[in-house]
């Protein structure tokens, strides 16, 4: 499960890269442009948005999106490098580790910068909504992924 979880994560942080204006980014797949347009489709529901919070929110959204994503690239970036070589250092394991372990707090640094900016477009209980509705999807996305695998002969 937990491996699942963290698969369907760094998914959606790729496909969270997908959607933003940077002309260094790789191409999107047409994968990743129907991830964040569902992603994207059910917080602005969930959350009820006028067209006028859509207009000012999104591109925020996908900002912070990309930002958590470069952080994950980095990362994994590292540790594939590691990985990769037969004879790596300990300061060369340490410092992978250690940007692995660094996600987490990175990605939450990058999130706290935002709110407040998301908190002058959207209602404190838009607010509350918008964490819930990134869980909820989350977890669809994980029970989607357990059922293609049955469909497809993996895991029961």
């Amino acid at each position: 499960m937990k491996s699942t979880l963290t698969f369907i994560l760094t998914l959606l942080m790729i496909a969270g890269s997908a959607m933003a204006q940077s002309n260094d980014r790789p191409q999107r797949t047409e994968w990743g442009n129907k991830m964040l347009e569902l992603k994207y489709e059910m917080i602005q529901k969930e959350l009820e948005m006028t067209s006028a919070q859509k207009e000012q929110f999104m591109p925020l959204y996908e900002a912070m999106d990309q930002e958590i994503y470069a952080v994950n690239r980095e990362a994994r970036e590292l540790e594939r490098k590691v990985s990769a070589k037969t004879d790596a250092t300990d300061d060369e394991y340490f410092q992978a580790a250690e940007a692995m372990s660094d996600i987490k707090i990175k990605g939450g640094e990058i999130e706290a910068k935002y709110f407040d900016k998301f908190s002058k477009i959207l209602s404190k209980k838009q607010m509350f909504l918008l964490k819930s509705t990134e869980n909820k999807f989350t977890r669809e996305m994980v029970t989607r992924g357990k059922k293609g695998g049955e469909r497809k002969g993996g895991r029961k």
